[in-house]
């Protein structure tokens, strides 16, 4: 074919690339929903430092609670997404070394990075909401006393 045009031969580890890459950018969309749901939480956490009245809080704790859900339910399927790849990896057939072995490799370890430092913020986020219903404990019992 003709390459000024973009027509071009493809072979087989091209093609295997291609849709390698396409999980890739599917994976990179889970991991900006990932991203949101945490910014919205820690919004959230933040919100709930300031509500000082007991109904105003459970409305926070219910949506958090389910934000962390979708978090955990995202996450999983993240990492499911990338076994999935690593599986394909060994499997490629374009042989142990090459340069699209190389590039499935690294990816895919990026990959793993990326969703080790997201569950470090579930993690840190799932502590920040144990210290929020220590708060909500402390705020309704301080209600309690008021009346």
């Amino acid at each position: 074919g003709d390459v000024e045009l973009g027509e071009y031969a493809r072979n087989s580890g091209d093609l295997g690339l291609d849709s390698f890459f396409k999980k890739v950018q599917e994976l990179d969309k889970q991991y900006a929903k990932l991203d949101k749901l945490l910014k919205k939480l820690q919004d959230a956490h933040e919100e709930s430092k300031a509500v000082t009245k007991a109904p105003s809080m459970k409305a926070i704790k219910q949506r958090m609670e389910k934000d962390v859900d979708e978090v955990k339910k995202t996450a999983h399927y993240l990492k499911t997404k990338i076994e999935e790849l690593d599986k394909e990896n060994l499997a490629n057939g374009c042989g142990k070394g090459s340069g699209a072995d190389r590039s499935r490799t690294a990816t895919t370890i990026s990959l793993k990075k990326k969703l080790k430092d997201t569950e470090f913020q579930i993690l840190r986020e799932a502590i920040h909401q144990e210290y929020r219903e220590v708060v909500e404990r402390r705020v309704f019992t301080a209600c309690l006393l008021d009346n």
